[in-house]
């Protein structure tokens, strides 16, 4: 399938000027500039270059296959190091490495070098003391995610290795009991009462909030390429209100309770391509923040680009939202594939639902718009196209009430050179009368066999198909 944008980025070497509060080291290491072509002005994203950098191997610190605790201080000690020494490469030999938390920091790459395994403790205690992260939208202080950087420059995972939790604790965490959902409940009301984010502490008593696997938080030029992931306690890759983000040539498999694959929240100038996902959940979400906390924080989700992915296992290809308050716009999904039957290879087969599905709710605000997916194909779904839905609400409809009524504007839809073999429908689009869904043109899209209406469309203004 021949794609509308040329998947080539330009990319030249540069050296760049620190950003204000970041300390003069960071003007040592030159980043590349990544141009990618898009229906949206698209600015160019810079990316950390570490091939001048210095190595950190972790076996120089005192790591010890077999040994957690040593292994972990061990990985502290040499990013510690490499971040002193202005910019390094904290290296992972081949092997299996058991370690609890990482946390990166500026000018830091840490590389799993080819046979390596980075095993992480599913102990919540090695995930302690709790930092700043946020829980489907809402900020709070919960476990580390398993690898963290908050408030970082220039930083990096790269690959070939894995990186793999022990998932025992998690999978039982993901039951969700009723004291998990009342723990959700307060976090809610928190945010509702403007409580602030260091008095929401989470990371105590039965409250199970999951960690995310990896979370960039605040961060700024990250590159995440190469690696391979197995399994995640929840949300697998999070960039939250990060700026230039590349992320490349990963192959995610995480299947279970809202394992997304990539989740950017509140991020902008993102690119994705090359990945593989093999999903228990959404293969990627675009979110911008839950409710009352998304509306303080007022930093939508813009310029995000996927391009050349597969998707194994999935329910969407790109979901957006519902975590979506602060807004989403400018978002490209170009020359991708969902490649399985909807039966999956094993047991833990996930049909994908959508290629395409916008999700909010009543309570959301926010705006969606400036939506593109071009040169797309898909075997059998077991959903369609484009779907939008403005009642997905889960497990909230009945945990708590709507305290604030906000609906969500949708505008700018727009779906071209799709093939699939066998769906349910084409488009389903069900929008608030209040709140019609506008401009939505679905171009050259072929299901070759439907098996329920192919377009069903509930107040939407100036909705428009082409052969």
């Amino acid at each position: 399938m021949t794609t509308l944008f040329d998947r080539r980025s330009l990319i030249r070497s540069a050296c760049t000027l620190p950003l204000l509060g970041i300390g003069a080291t960071a003007a040592t290491l030159p980043r590349r500039q990544v141009s990618v072509p898009a229906p949206f002005d698209m600015p160019t994203i810079a990316i950390p270059d570490f091939r001048g950098s210095r190595r950190f191997p972790i076996t120089d610190f005192g790591a010890t296959q077999g040994d957690r605790a040593r292994t972990a201080a061990a990985i502290a000690r040499a990013i510690d190091a490499a971040n002193a020494a202005g910019s390094g490469i904290v290296v992972v030999p081949a092997g299996a490495w058991p370690t609890g938390k990482i946390h990166l920091k500026s000018n830091v790459n840490l590389h799993v070098a080819r046979g390596a395994t980075l095993l992480f403790s599913d102990d919540p205690a090695d995930y302690l003391p709790a930092v700043q992260t946020s829980w489907e939208g809402i900020e709070c202080f919960n476990y580390s995610p398993l690898v963290y950087a908050f408030g970082c420059e220039n930083v990096a995972i790269t690959g070939p290795g894995r990186l793999q939790p022990v998932m025992d604790r998690w999978k039982i965490w993901s039951a969700r009991p009723k004291p998990h959902m009342d723990a959700l409940i307060a976090l809610y009301n928190m945010a509702y009462r403007n409580v602030p984010v260091s008095e929401r502490q989470m990371a105590v008593g039965a409250n199970n909030l999951r960690p995310q696997l990896i979370q960039f938080n605040r961060c700024r030029n990250v590159l995440v390429e190469d690696i391979q992931i197995e399994g995640s306690p929840f949300w697998t890759l999070h960039p939250l209100m990060c700026r230039d983000v590349v992320i490349r040539r990963i192959k995610v498999r995480a299947h279970g309770h809202n394992n997304d694959g990539i989740d950017p929240e509140m991020s902008r100038n993102v690119l994705i391509e090359d990945c593989q996902f093999d999903q228990g959940d959404d293969a990627i979400s675009v979110k911008s923040g839950r409710d009352m906390d998304a509306w303080r924080l007022a930093e939508p989700c813009r310029n995000v680009v996927v391009r050349n992915c597969r998707i194994l296992n999935g329910h969407q290809l790109m979901a957006i939202g519902s975590e979506l308050s602060a807004g989403i716009e400018n978002v490209l999904v170009d020359d991708c594939q969902f490649v399985g039957d909807g039966k999956g290879a094993d047991d833990h087969a996930v049909p994908i639902n959508n290629l395409l599905y916008v999700k909010t709710n009543e309570r959301r605000g926010g705006f969606v718009k400036n939506i593109h997916m071009t040169s797309v194909s898909a075997t059998t779904i077991a959903g369609g196209v484009l779907a939008v839905e403005t009642d997905v609400l889960y497990q909230w409809k009945t945990l708590l009430p709507t305290y604030v009524r906000r609906l969500t504007p949708i505008e700018g839809l727009h779906v071209r050179d799709v093939t699939v073999g066998k769906a349910k429908f084409e488009c389903l689009i069900r929008a608030e009368r209040d709140m019609p869904v506008r401009h939505v043109s679905m171009n050259r899209v072929a299901v070759a066999e439907a098996t329920g209406p192919r377009i069903v469309t509930e107040n939407v203004l100036d909705f428009t198909t082409a052969p």
